[in-house]
């Protein structure tokens, strides 16, 4: 775990000296010396608020499946995982499932479809918010078409039982998978109960405004800068479609393609308001903001973890 958590920094370093190579270092040393440090701190916050709610979800995520762990602990194991965000398209979070396992005893196969229940509400929400900031542009009730289609495909792969008890029997008569099939049809069972449309509702609500507010830490860090500006709908289309494009890349953290696509769909769209030493520099720490100060709040999490599972009573 530490080395890829090493390799992702020593590989993001690489990609931000890129992006400052090639909008102009110098350029981006004077433009850095104009931004009020107060943006920041409110990005820094706004992203923290994205976790409070999310932790809010893990906790009804476990209710809904009769999982019954105290808030703090349960807290502890949801953003240890965040210790796993560099990993491609964050899979690495069902480390909190091992982490439950380790714990309590309890299933890997009854917890880790909260992980994919997550994913996928996260998703349908950044596809919501990539739609709604897309009507501000030419041509956005086509992106915000596609993405409703897109949106109601996820939900009845996800939540159609007799499509996933087809997949099941498709399962069963392969040869790797036909071992695993007890604890992908436990699995799927766990999923169903998540992606009902009370739960998946009310996920996908929690997920809608987490993200937002990690837009709005893009917006008020573009804020920031000396004369730039960016409106609502524009920095939620380009921090929504450009984390979207991270994720499906498969990268670890979406490092690179989520660095280089928010750069230039900051630049398209503030135009002559957001040049590139701009966006670039607010690219930079967006994306410290969102996705480094997760993975040292991971790191922190993970050791108070530890330190409660070190005071637990152990069993004779």
């Amino acid at each position: 775990m530490v080395k890829k958590v090493v390799v992702a920094v020593l590989f993001a370093a690489l990609v931000f000296a890129g992006l400052a190579v090639y909008s102009d270092v110098s350029a981006l040393r004077e433009t850095a010396r104009g931004f009020e440090t107060g943006a920041f701190v409110f990005g820094l916050t706004l992203a923290a608020g994205n976790y409070l709610l999310r932790i809010g979800r893990w906790q009804y995520y476990l209710r809904l499946l009769g999982i019954r762990i105290p808030l703090g602990e349960s807290s502890a194991v949801f953003l240890s995982s965040f210790v796993m965000s560099v990993t491609p398209g964050k899979v690495g979070e069902v480390f909190k499932s091992l982490l439950l396992y380790d714990a309590h005893k309890i299933s890997f196969a009854r917890t880790a479809p909260i992980v994919v229940a997550e994913r996928l509400t996260d998703l349908i929400a950044l596809v919501l918010l990539t739609a709604v900031g897309s009507l501000a542009f030419e041509n956005g009730i086509l992106v915000a078409s596609v993405g409703a289609v897109l949106v109601g495909g996820l939900i009845l792969v996800c939540s159609y039982r007799p499509l996933g008890e087809w997949c099941l029997r498709i399962a069963e008569r392969l040869p790797v998978l036909g071992r695993l099939a007890p604890k992908l049809r436990e699995a799927y069972d766990s999923l169903l109960e998540m992606t009902r449309p009370a739960p998946m509702l009310f996920g996908t609500a929690i997920a809608f405004v987490a993200w937002a507010m990690e837009c709005g830490s893009l917006y008020v860090i573009v804020h920031g800068f000396q004369g730039a500006s960016i409106s609502w709908d524009g920095a939620t289309f380009a921090y929504a479609s450009s984390t979207i494009l991270g994720a499906v890349a498969m990268m670890p953290g979406g490092l690179g393609v989520t660095e280089v696509t928010l750069t230039g769909v900051l630049h398209m769209i503030g135009g002559d308001a957001i040049p590139m030493p701009v966006a670039t520099a607010a690219t930079i720490l967006v994306r410290i903001a969102t996705l480094w100060f997760a993975v040292g709040i991971g790191v922190v999490a993970l050791g108070v973890h530890r330190a409660m599972q070190a005071r637990r009573p152990q069993a004779v």
